[in-house]
């Protein structure tokens, strides 16, 4: 094992994590050959094989368990190398690491770009993911800060609310109920609903935002993609719970309409979140800075959108 690479650890260990080639590549911004390549050379310096495919799944052999467990060891001592040069740098210079659920893509770059201009020499590392792949993301020390809106309770995290974030029911302008004041849910759920799927953090907010009524509803369709459901929307397919971020747009458009149902819109809050004893680089610990101190108000200039109680 003497001649292995630290990239090849790194390529190995997304493979194992995803039992995926063709994801791992994605996430590396690889060929999949690319993949297949370093992956085979590292069992070549291991003398092992460290995968076996069953039908059309691959799994981890015994040795492959092994080696994802000191792979991981490696990549984090790595890292933590890093990290410590990182504290000789400061700010500027620095490596900002963050992760945001799909929702905050529609304002989140505006935010990345001002903090970068008032810090220059910031390398910004940003990715969107759901809530399953941004909790995966802490737990392996992937990213510095994850910006959700439900925090996990279940990890050592320390969580902090820097921003409303508002859940609306939303229509085509010529719906039936766009012109009714104070509407029943009773009445809203004999309406097709074109949904996020179960799991997402839309989903878990319509399940709060229904207090145990979600049930009734008359839900048509489950859609992984927000950008589909408005289009779905303005096609006249439907109803649907959204975040009022993902729909300034086309409010201010007019190719959508937020619908008076009584009990919404649901205020919930966006957070920063990070692992409780993680040493957060300068860089992570100015930009959590940023977002508690002007956050909020980046994000209302950015998608023009305001609900207040």
């Amino acid at each position: 094992m003497k001649n292995a690479t630290l990239r090849q650890l790194k390529v190995f260990e997304s493979v194992a994590r995803n039992l995926s080639f063709s994801r791992a590549a994605e996430e590396l911004h690889l060929t999949q050959p690319a993949v297949s390549i370093q992956v085979k050379k590292l069992e070549d310096h291991a003398g092992l094989p460290l995968f076996e495919q069953l039908g059309k799944k691959i799994h981890l052999t015994p040795a492959g368990v092994e080696m994802l467990r000191s792979s991981r060891l490696i990549i984090q001592q790595f890292k933590e190398v890093e990290e410590a040069m990182t504290q000789f740098k400061g700010v500027s210079g620095g490596k900002l690491n963050v992760a945001v659920i799909s929702a905050g893509d529609y304002f989140f770059p505006r935010l990345l770009v001002e903090f970068a201009r008032c810090h220059s020499g910031v390398t910004l590392n940003f990715g969107v993911c759901n809530r399953e792949e941004l909790l995966d993301q802490l737990a392996n020390n992937v990213t510095d800060l994850a910006i959700m809106v439900r925090p996990p309770l279940d990890m050592d995290t320390v969580s902090e609310p820097f921003a409303p974030h508002p859940y609306v029911i939303v229509a085509p302008p010529d719906h039936p109920l766009a012109s009714k004041k104070r509407i029943p849910v009773s009445r809203l759920a004999r309406e097709p609903f074109v949904v996020r799927e179960k799991g997402s953090d839309t989903w878990n907010s319509m399940e709060e935002g229904f207090r145990g009524h979600l049930a009734d509803l008359n839900i048509a369709m489950e859609i992984k993609s927000t950008e589909t459901i408005k289009q779905a929307l303005i096609a006249g397919m439907g109803v649907s719970f959204l975040s009022a971020h993902t729909v300034s747009r086309e409010l201010q458009a007019g190719s959508l309409a937020v619908l008076d149902v009584q009990g919404f819109p649901l205020m919930l809050h966006w957070y920063v979140v990070h692992r409780k004893h993680k040493r957060l680089p300068p860089v992570a610990q100015a930009f959590k800075s940023f977002l508690l101190n002007d956050g909020a108000a980046w994000i209302e200039q950015t998608v023009g959108f305001s609900l207040k109680r």
